[in-house]
């Protein structure tokens, strides 16, 4: 590949602000995940819920991931849809959502996590009115303190499983989201062995129960190196590594340099150059969500990103462009951005362009 400046030096959107994807690198993304998880043994379940595309979702379950996790219902719905085969949501589902997720489950298989008796009963009867099995994953939580059982809790919960029509016993899962960006690999390394001996032990415990998981599901793209040297998960939810942000970026791989490189870029155009200081561009808070590290400036080379309102961003300093011109910039973080967005523009190294629908977005029936 040619260097990122040439690259988005032939990339010309007809509007702005975009987000574009560099091809070659999202591709070269995909494969090396792949390649980790098959040389490790461990099966990939890609996040949807960061790039919330169908097109990107084919690809990797075409490179050989087993199928999506998702955050939402209504991820699930926009995938199935899409005719990914086998869905897994990773979040608490609500009261209303398991009746879709069952209607879902007629056509692809779906499965999701719990962390209550009630979510179990209310699942079962979802299943049983449309004459389905659901998959139930026995939410752990690993010290997050946003969902997920205690570990100590979860053989209990899931002894209920079986008990109740409908439903299969998917396996745990323990995704340890608070460790993803963890500022330094030995820092990451020592809370991922944290868990992991806490982990172990609850296996142990569900096997000697007769509760042995099928699957160990949890992960990330700032962990996948230590999950997938652990032996402990047998498929990993990793999702930014497709694309890449800031964020990651700056807290680094758990061994140093990432095996993935930025593919997600933003064009945006400057609509004012009247301050020596400044020039402002066409990207504010609705195009680039606060969440996170600021924008990293890729063009002009050498300036900074600040937010100037809802429509607008300030480059300083100017570093040579004026207005009519366009600015490049890499997300802070990478999934609430492209939630604001209904497309990406992927671009071939010559600067031909492809639209891609990001069509998982939340949407009201």
């Amino acid at each position: 590949m040619q260097g990122i400046t040439e690259f988005l030096a032939r990339v010309a959107p007809v509007q702005t602000p975009v987000l574009v994807v560099r091809r070659a690198a999202l591709m070269a993304n995909l494969a090396a995940m792949q390649a980790a998880c098959d040389a490790a043994g461990v099966r990939l379940r890609a996040h949807g819920k960061m790039h919330k595309c169908s097109e990107l979702a084919r690809l990797q379950v075409a490179g050989g991931a087993v199928g999506l996790c998702c955050q939402t219902v209504g991820e699930a719905e926009a995938y199935a849809a899409a005719g990914i085969p086998d869905l897994l949501v990773t979040a608490p589902v609500p009261a209303w959502g398991w009746l879709r997720l069952a209607a879902l489950a007629g056509r692809v298989r779906v499965a999701a996590v719990v962390d209550s008796p009630a979510q179990l009963a209310t699942a079962s009867a979802a299943a049983g009115a449309a004459g389905v099995t659901l998959g139930i994953a026995i939410d752990v939580d690993p010290g997050m303190g946003r969902a997920g059982v205690a570990p100590a809790l979860a053989p209990a919960l899931a002894a209920q499983v079986g008990a109740l029509p409908g439903l299969g016993y998917y396996g745990i899962q323990a995704y340890c989201g608070h460790h993803q960006h963890l500022p330094g690999g030995e820092r990451r390394r020592a809370a991922h062995e944290g868990w992991s001996l806490v982990l172990r032990e609850l296996v142990a415990t569900l096997r000697a129960n007769g509760l042995a998981p099928p699957q160990i599901t949890g992960g990330g793209t700032g962990t996948c190196a230590l999950d997938l040297a652990a032996g402990l998960y047998t498929e990993v939810q990793a999702g930014s590594y497709a694309l890449m942000d800031v964020e990651y970026d700056e807290c680094g791989g758990p061994d140093g340099e990432w095996p993935f490189a930025p593919a997600l870029f933003m064009a945006a155009s400057v609509v004012s150059a009247q301050h020596a200081t400044h020039i402002t561009c066409d990207a504010g808070h609705k195009a680039l969500h606060p969440n996170g590290p600021a924008p990293r400036v890729l063009h002009p080379a050498g300036s900074q990103y600040r937010p100037a309102g809802d429509e607008h961003g300030a480059i300083l300093p100017p570093g040579g462009v004026g207005e009519g011109d366009l600015v490049w910039l890499q997300p802070g973080h990478v999934d609430p951005t492209v939630a604001l967005h209904d497309a990406y523009l992927v671009a071939d190294e010559d600067g031909r362009l492809e639209r891609w629908a990001i069509d998982a977005r939340r949407v009201t029936p």
